[in-house]
């Protein structure tokens, strides 16, 4: 089950931002070289960016390493309940 849906089933409503995209471009790397440091696809960076996949969390972890940032910080969760 992804966040996404996990978060969906308290009925409280959630929405999940990355800052990838942003954090790729200041570090001057293009989709295909991150996914190239962090295992998987230039597509399956392109998705995420783009909110349509959210990535496992050994991805996760993978992705702010390369960026130098942490998890909490490349993915932010917001919703009704806060």
């Amino acid at each position: 089950m992804s966040c996404k849906e996990y978060l969906t089933t308290t009925n409280s409503w959630w929405e999940m931002k990355n800052h990838i995209k942003s954090l790729r471009k200041m570090k001057k790397l293009s989709q295909e070289e991150l996914a190239e440091r962090c295992n998987v696809s230039r597509q399956t960076i392109n998705a995420i960016e783009n909110d349509k996949y959210d990535p496992s969390l050994v991805l996760a972890f993978a992705l702010a390493n390369t960026l130098e940032i942490t998890v909490d910080e490349l993915f932010i969760c917001k919703g009704d309940g806060e």
